[in-house]
């Protein structure tokens, strides 16, 4: 529906080219100096003196060397040298408008569209009396409509849409006879809809969409004979549409979706707009049956009815309408019980252009007819979900090629799931969940290599969950719970480290263990295999998916005692383990979740104390009923005490016991003294080798000062790849593997280097995330010249530095490189993965502390890594920092949003428009909601603009939607006070579900 909203732009595009063609034609400039006009040239300057930013250098020529009717943007009239027309759309200025525009009194034409300006609309405009054109939507105005631009009796076109303007529409603009078009899309005007706009006989297009506009819709509407264009959605309107409007056979577009409207539409709907190309009516209050008579408006595209309340039968006859692409007849109360509620569909086999069809969320009891199969090979939206539609799904589905979205859910459908589906290769989302559907999975479902979202749950499959699942590598939410599966859960599923949603296998009859490919779910946030037979212990894996909100395991055969590797999962809010054999004490670390609002360990075998803080502190948050060899614990529990063996452990130890104690202890301590007194006697006699490794463990191979000096090519200036301030950077070859390495090395003349590389190997010592850049080993030695020689050697990453993305220098611009939206937000989740798990999942909070660009390297399929820990801080319980203050985590979330701001404007923070007041945070804040394409980064922008030319506007409004929560985001982090920004659990969490939106490609307002 979003991108049928929008439509109108494009005659409103087409309006001001035929208006500038005629008003250029008569207005051509001159190139003589003779006759000049001191008042115009003054008011221009004083324009100019307003704009704070001029990206593209337009201004440059509004100087004494160019007569001001050659300047950038300026037309002038032939004979009086006078400015007539002034055009500086589209070049992202920063400013306001100089009240000197009211200077310019043979102004014909603004065009001031498609930027930054800000402040009020000065009320001088409503001094040019031969202004015919005002384009001044897409910025940031504000205030009230300017009630002097009523006196502008020639206009013909105001567009001020896309502002932060409020208060009401003036009546007064009834009295601007020559308009024809008025787009107010996209305000916050408020109150009732003017009825003087009825006295407006010459307009021909009118939006009053997303606004705060209430009340009924004017009865003297039916008065605006030549209307074309009538878009009054997603405001407060009431009341029923006024008979005469339905009578405007001129109506082209009629748009009165997302209000509060009911009635009925009059039988004779398409007979009296015959014109109609769209009727979008979707989100009101429309009762009554549709009008069999709306297959005489023989143009009509779309039809959407979504979310009303019509009733009765569709008209069988919906396929004599040639040109139909849209149908959405979702969530109302169609369908009369009859066989033939559905037979509608034969009639729409030969609508060619037909893309999607939307019967859900209706009363059709009926059989889903084989001439689905016929309908248009472009269908990619077909829903007939929430229905009574009964039989078996229709072979012919499997010739819709290019699917993206199948929805049959909640229905009656019975039989297997035909082996065809595998046809689907475009599906995205499959859903056929609460039917009676049986029979196996068939293995062809991997063959839908794009599938996103899959749900067969409560219904009767049986057999093995199929291993071609594993071929599905864009998976994110996967539900086959409620069903008859057997066997084992294969590996490949595991493996699909996609899976970001949901994994929901509950109530099958599984067997086997829970594999420790478990682990690879790192981004999952719902695991629920609950009421299945899966035994063996958990594996230690489970803990590496962090970000886990809900653990359901309840109802199985698991045993053994719970791993500590659990004390990872930080960001549960469920964790239900209930009816297994579980068995040792129950760990305290689970008492420390900070977000657990149930915790279920009911009916198993643990035994001991039961701990008493955190959770535990709260009888109603968790439950321990069944395990009855528990003791202690908060008194509401009324468990007996614990024996002293629980109570008090140190008791346990006998005098024997603890001399064996010590004397294994003191034996180790010698034997470790020992270790490293000889390793550095070796170091001593043999220079040039490494020194011990031990601020990185001793897993780690040692590199010695001659092998990095050979990887890198003697540290050869074309190994180069990037300088610091602690050090420079080198690509390498190690000499063994061949494996590609990057190596930094610490210039140790710079004070603090020594301190920075200490910092970083003892925070990366321990840490381990696929979003961190991993580090391979370190080396502190002596070179071949006798001087101290330090490196940290990373896995290389080939795509670079995210800085070298956003603001390639000369040479890498030839390079072409380029990102677009979704790389851009994989990107940001990639880095935000990282700060979660440093913040909340690595056992001591780790603060990183210089996050930005050119500290994020992308691999070679562009996923994000975070390096640098050289001012790294490592903290139990932490203070704030961020915009000047101490170190705490929430300045790391600080660094996370004026990363967010810069990846999607484009704009480094040491910009020079960076001043005064001017910030990231204030240019973004100022943007939202209805500019954002103005700030977006404009390389971002013309490739999704160029890519929505070849495809379908609606995406246009689906990047704005998907920038304005991107851009909220950044804002919110980079706040200046901490308590005001976000924690970076929920910032991933946010970011997730804006990648998701997007890529369902929801097409309606």
């Amino acid at each position: 529906m979003a991108r049928l909203l929008s439509s109108s732009s494009t005659l409103f595009f087409v309006l001001f080219h035929m208006g500038f063609i005629v008003l250029a034609s008569n207005v051509k400039a001159s190139t003589a100096f003779g006759f000049t006009n001191k008042t115009d040239r003054q008011a221009l300057l004083a324009i100019k003196d307003q704009i704070l930013e001029d990206p593209y250098r337009v201004l440059s020529s509004w100087n004494d060397s160019v007569h001001f009717c050659n300047w950038q943007g300026v037309t002038c009239s032939h004979r009086h040298q006078r400015v007539t027309i002034l055009n500086l759309s589209s070049k992202n200025f920063v400013g306001s408008i100089s009240p000197h525009i009211g200077n310019l009194t043979f102004l014909r034409g603004i065009y001031l569209q498609n930027n930054s300006f800000h402040g009020t609309i000065p009320p001088e405009i409503g001094r040019l009396s031969r202004l015919q054109q005002l384009w001044i939507n897409i910025n940031s105005f504000q205030g009230e409509f300017p009630t002097n631009l009523t006196s502008c009796l020639n206009l013909r076109v105001i567009n001020i849409s896309k502002n932060n303007l409020g208060g009401k529409i003036p009546s007064k603009l009834g009295s601007l006879s020559n308009l024809f078009g008025l787009n107010l899309f996209m305000n916050h005007f408020t109150g009732n809809i003017p009825p003087s706009l009825g006295n407006l006989s010459a307009l021909r297009i009118l939006n009053l969409n997303k606004n705060n506009l209430e009340g009924s819709i004017p009865f003297e509407f039916g008065q605006l004979l030549n209307l074309q264009i009538l878009q009054l959605s997603t405001n407060n309107l009431s009341g029923v549409v006024p008979i005469p409007l339905y009578n405007i056979s001129s109506i082209i577009f009629f748009v009165l979706a997302l209000n509060q409207l009911h009635g009925s539409l009059p039988p004779d709907l398409g007979l009296t707009l015959p014109n109609l190309q769209q009727i979008l009516l979707g989100i009101n209050q429309f009762s009554g049956t549709i009008p069999p008579s709306l297959v005489n408006a023989s143009r009509i595209i779309s039809i959407d009815i979504f979310r009303n309340a019509f009733t009765g039968p569709v008209p069988m006859n919906l396929g004599s309408l040639l040109y139909l692409d849209w149908l959405d007849f979702g969530v109302n109360t169609l369908g009369t019980n009859q066989d033939n509620d559905l037979s509608f569909i034969n009639s729409l086999v030969n609508r060619t252009n037909l893309r999607s069809l939307i019967l859900s969320d209706n009363n059709f009891r009926c059989q889903l007819p084989n001439s689905i199969g016929n309908l248009s090979s472009k269908l990619t939206t077909l829903s007939v979900s929430n229905n009574s539609i009964y039989g078996i799904i229709p072979e012919g589905i499997g010739n819709l090629i290019n699917l993206e979205s199948l929805g049959l859910a909640e229905n009656m459908f019975t039989g297997s799931i035909p082996r065809y589906i595998g046809k689907l290769s475009k599906l995205i989302q499959l859903f056929l969940p609460e039917n009676n559907i049986s029979g196996k999975i068939p293995t062809s479902i991997g063959n839908i290599s794009r599938l996103s979202f899959l749900s067969i749950s409560v219904d009767m499959l049986e057999g093995s969950i199929p291993v071609s699942l594993g071929d599905c590598k864009d998976l994110q939410a996967l539900d086959l719970g409620y069903n008859r599966l057997t066997g084992q859960i294969p590996l490949q599923v595991l493996d699909l480290s996609s899976l970001s949603i949901v994994l929901v296998l509950r109530h099958n009859h599984l067997t086997g263990p829970l594999p420790p490919q478990v682990g690879n779910l790192k981004n999952l946030a719902v695991l629920d295999i609950s009421g299945n037979k899966l035994s063996g212990e958990i594996p230690s894996t489970l803990g590496d998916c962090l970000v886990l909100q809900l653990l359901l395991m309840d109802g199985n055969l698991f045993e053994g005692t719970l791993p500590s590797s659990l004390k990872q999962l930080r960001g549960i809010d469920v964790l239900d383990l209930s009816r297994n054999n579980f068995s040792g004490e129950i760990p305290s670390f689970l008492g420390e979740f900070p977000f657990i609002q149930n915790l279920n360990l009911s009916y198993n075998s643990f035994e001991g104390v039961v701990p008493s803080e955190g959770v535990f502190m709260n009888t109603t948050v968790f439950s321990i009923l069944g395990n009855n060899k528990l003791c202690g614990g908060i008194k509401a529990l009324k468990l007996p005490e614990c024996p002293a063996k629980f109570s008090d452990k140190k008791a346990e130890l006998s005098g024997h016991g603890l001399i064996i104690i010590v004397i294994s202890i003191t034996l180790s301590v010698a034997l470790l003294i020992a270790c490293v007194c000889a390793i550095l006697c070796r170091t001593k006699k043999t220079k040039g080798r490494s020194y011990s490794d031990l601020q990185l463990g001793n897993w780690y191979p040692t590199l010695s000062y001659a092998e990095l000096l050979q990887a890198t090519n003697g540290f050869s200036t074309s190994n180069l790849i990037g300088q610091g301030r602690y050090g420079s950077v080198y690509k390498g070859i190690l000499k063994l593997s061949e494996q590609e390495v990057a190596v930094k090395v610490l210039n140790l003349q710079q004070r603090g280097a020594d301190k920075s590389f200490l910092a970083e190997c003892e925070t990366m010592k321990n840490i381990r995330h696929r979003n961190l850049l991993k580090i391979i080993t370190s080396c502190s030695s002596i070179c071949f010249k006798g001087n101290d020689f330090k490196a940290l050697v990373f896995e290389f990453m080939p795509n670079g530095s995210l800085e070298s993305w956003l603001h390639p220098n000369f040479s890498e611009q030839q390079n072409s490189k380029y990102l677009d939206l979704i790389a851009r937000l994989n990107i940001a989740i990639d880095v935000a993965s990282a700060l979660d798990y440093l913040h909340h999942h690595c056992g001591r909070t780790i603060i990183h502390c210089d996050l930005k660009p050119s500290n994020v390297l992308l691999d070679k399929e562009l996923c994000a890594h975070v390096g640098d820990f050289g001012l790294a801080r490592s903290f139990l319980t932490t203070d704030e920092y961020g915009m000047g203050a101490n170190v705490s985590t929430q300045g790391d979330v600080y660094s996370f949003g004026i990363l967010l701001l810069e990846m999607f404007t484009g704009k480094n923070p040491t910009n020079s428009m960076f001043t005064n007041n001017l910030s990231p945070h204030n240019y973004a804040k100022t943007a939202l909601p209805d500019r954002v394409m103005a700030i977006t980064d404009s390389e971002l922008r013309s490739g999704f603009v160029a890519a929505s030319i070849r495809t379908s506007q609606c995406n246009i409004v689906r990047l704005e939607e998907c920038l304005v929560s991107i851009f909220q985001i950044g804002v919110i982090c980079s706040a200046e006070l901490a308590s005001e920004r976000m924690d970076i659990r929920d910032v991933l969490l946010e970011l997730h579900m804006i990648r998701n939106l997007f890529l369902q490609k929801e097409e309606r307002v």
